[in-house]
């Protein structure tokens, strides 16, 4: 990952663990949007309610990009926030 850097998307707040665990949950969060935003389109196939393919149904930003790509955009825009847990909460 060259940009946006670590440093750039934790602000020196967190590591790089904790950096590539939220990416990763991030890019679960986009994965299972993508997956019922799907899901809708393909019922809506199925029942005959549009014309138009799955992948037009589909949002292009889904379509486009990787699931960790967007994770990592969101949170460079501050969509999603890195929040650390104190240790009474584990």
């Amino acid at each position: 990952m060259i940009h946006p850097t670590c440093d750039e998307l934790t602000h020196g707040n967190f590591n790089r663990y904790e950096l590539v665990i939220a990416i990763a949950k991030s890019a679960r969060l986009v994965t299972d949007e993508y997956v019922a935003q799907r899901n809708r389109a393909q019922k809506m196939i199925d029942d005959r309610q549009t014309e138009h393919t799955l992948a037009q149904l589909i949002s292009p930003e889904y379509r486009d990009q990787k699931a960790v790509k967007i994770a990592i955009h969101r949170l460079e825009d501050g969509e999603y926030k890195i929040v650390r847990r104190s240790d009474d909460e584990e």
